[in-house]
Parts: C-alpha cells; structure tokens; sequence
C-alpha cells in the first residue's frame, strides 16, 4: 500500500481521527494498512499529517473513526475572553461561505470559564463577527444540522478548533435502513472485528445479528469495499475549497463490486422481525447477498463447516428488561458454546459482568470498550476440541 500522509510532506496539516475509548490502537493499525503508519496515539483519537486528498480519501475509506478534523488553530489562554480574542485571528471567511449554516461543537475541560456552554457561544461569536466585518453579514447557526461543523477542544488552558470535515458522524454509514432496540455502533462494530484478530479468510458468526451490522462490517471489510461506501452526506463538500473533480477520482477508485466473498459469514436471530431488519439492511450494501441469515435461536446454530476455524463475535442482549433471565440466558450460551462449537474462537461484548460471569468459561482476553456511551467488557474465548490440555499438547 502507498504511504500517503508524511511529517516532512510540504502543505500538509494535523488530521486528527475521532474514535471510541478502547480503539485507539486498531484505528492506528488502521490507517498503517491504508497507508498512513506512525500515527499517535491520543485520548479517543490519534493524529497524522496529510494533505485535503487525505482528508477525502480516509471519510471514504476509515472504519475506526467517528470523524475526521482538521486543526486550524492551537493557543494558550489565561482568561475567557482570549478564546473570543484568539479566534478573531483566524479568517473564517475562507472556509465556507455566507449562505452556508455552521455550528460550534466539542468538549471543555478548564476551570477558566464558568460555564460549559461558553467557550462554544464564544467561538460562535468570533466566526460571526468576523463575517461580519468582511461581509456586512453573518451566516446562520444551524445546532441540529449545520452544513459546516467546527470542534472545539479545551484542556485547561489550550484550546484548539478544527474543521470537523466528516459533519455527521462517520457511523452512519448510509446502509442502515432499519435497526433494533439498541443496535450495535457501526463503528464499534468495525472495531470488534479488528480487536478479535479476524483474519478475513476464516468464517464468522454472529448468533445474536440484530439487525446485522456486525455481519455487514464484516463482509464489507472481508470484500475490501469501505464501509461508508453508501454515504453521500460529508460536510468537506460544503467548504470553499471543496474539489469535486479530487473526491469523485477518488470515490470511483474505491472497489465497489465483487463475485464473491473469501469466506463463509453467517448469522441468526430469534426474531423473525429482526431478521426482515437485517435483510432489508443487507440488500442495501454490495456484499449483502453473500451473507446468510435465518430466524433461530443461537442454540440451533452450528459450524458451516465443521473442520474450518470459526470466529464468533456477538453481542447478545443484556437489558435491564431482561432481569434474572440474562444471566440463564448467558449460561446457555457458555454450554452451548462447550458443546455445539468445538475449535471455535468466541468473542462477546457486554455491559453486565453478572451475565459475563454466568458464561461459566475462562476468558483468554477482556478488553474494556464503550458502545456508544455504554461501558462494555469485550471478553474472548478458545473453545477447544476436547480438553484445553489436548489443544496445548497437539
């Protein structure tokens, strides 16, 4: 794969890529496999150099990643009002125009102002003021759905703002047309299946699909299709120097077909209502006829290939609604998971360590995750073919 983004490229600015806490070091691995190596590592982020065909390319082409921002400004402030007054500095004109709706979002960590909301009003202030100045006029705010989106990061006394250029967040992918109760994040999903390891050649199995976006994330990267390859809807192509002759070379370049996937992915439900969810979402993406899903309970499901490696990765329901029945639902798994699936490898993610416990089986991995704004554990287990030291000594 080229290498695309350099410290030493000439026209090159911070990109710094958003993710959940818990996928710093997948996203990273990520982006070496796209090209991009040595990215560091931040708190629900990391950072690289690149140019505006960069920023283009990875909204298209990252799975790790709930944005994609570009840094404009870093400064150091002493009182409230040198955020306004820094901010002043910067010709916000240049960036988009009048006619186009913004918004200010982001977090604040800093005893400097006395309300959260403050930094944001400022910031907001400054890009209209400046409008004004220069224009006569100033462009309208728009929280629900701006059409240009800055982020604002304060940690005590920095503060830096960037272009968010992604706008909505890069989870929504453009293939979702029906979901559940509480549907796994897309982005998380992706994450899941590069913490497990997963090869991409060896068959995979969610037995608890939902609405199918683990099995979706998984044919679209077994494929080497991206993920965001149904999405239209990026907030870079609202800015002044927006190239739509650079975006498209680098959209048609995208794989988008395929004859065939290198493996076997396959799924189920008890609900025959979430299968109709999950199929309806699988018609909407390229790899979804390669996908198989049926109506049944996990206990039913077997190996589609009973001497191929299996990697099971899922995310059974784990509700407060459930009550004491989660607990003897996650013990079944854990039997059936025994007895049904040798030479398999199993990977759960869940918010309840009772039911995790209630899985009866030692775990060779825990790795501590949100989804969405859920606290999870994300646990692996080996299920050997008789017993562990049998698998050890062959």
């Amino acid at each position: 794969m080229k290498e695309h983004g350099s410290k030493n490229d000439k026209g090159t600015f911070k990109i710094v890529l958003k993710t959940f806490f818990g996928l710093e070091q997948v996203l990273a691995e990520e982006l070496n496999e796209l090209g991009y190596p040595g990215a560091e590592l931040l708190n629900r982020a990391v950072s690289i150099r690149g140019n505006w065909r960069d920023v283009y390319f990875l909204n298209l082409h990252v799975r790790c990643a709930i944005s994609v921002l570009v840094e404009i400004a870093n400064f150091r402030m002493r009182r409230e009002e040198d955020l306004y007054q820094q901010a002043l500095k910067t010709d916000w004109t240049k960036y988009f125009d009048r006619e186009k709706t913004f918004a200010v979002k982001g977090a604040v960590f800093s005893d400097l102002f006395r309300h959260s909301q403050y930094p944001f009003l400022l910031l907001k202030d400054a890009i209209a003021d400046t409008f004004r100045k220069q224009t006569g006029d100033r462009p309208n705010v728009s929280v629900k759905s701006p059409q240009v989106l800055f982020d604002l990061y304060i940690q005590r006394d920095q503060a830096t703002i960037s272009l968010n250029t992604s706008g909505a967040p890069l989870f929504q992918r453009g293939y979702r047309q029906s979901a559940g109760e509480a549907p796994l994040n897309e982005v998380v999903a992706a994450g899941l299946l590069r913490l497990s390891g997963w090869d991409r050649k060896s068959d995979l199995c969610d037995p608890f699909c939902g609405s199918g976006t683990l099995l979706i994330e998984a044919g679209l990267l077994a494929a080497g299709i991206p993920s965001n390859i149904e999405r239209h809807h990026y907030a870079f192509r609202n800015f002044s120097n927006f190239d739509e002759t650079l975006w498209n070379e680098i959209y048609e370049a995208a794989p988008k077909r395929l004859s065939g996937l290198p493996c076997t992915i396959y799924g189920s439900d008890l609900s025959p209502e979430m299968i109709m969810k999950t199929r309806r979402n699988l018609r909407g993406v390229p790899v979804g006829r390669f996908i198989e899903v049926q109506a049944q309970d996990y206990s039913a499901v077997r190996k589609a290939h009973p001497d191929s490696p299996l990697t099971i990765i899922t995310n059974p329901p784990y509700g407060e609604r459930m009550g004491s029945q989660v607990e003897e639902l996650y013990e079944g798994i854990g039997n059936w998971l025994k007895h049904e699936m040798p030479g398999s490898e199993c990977w759960i993610i869940s918010s309840s360590e009772s039911a995790l416990k209630s899985v009866g089986l030692k775990p060779d991995r825990k790795i501590r995750l949100y989804n969405g704004d859920l606290e999870c554990s994300f646990r692996k287990y080996s299920i050997y073919s008789g017993s562990k030291k049998q698998e050890k000594d062959a």
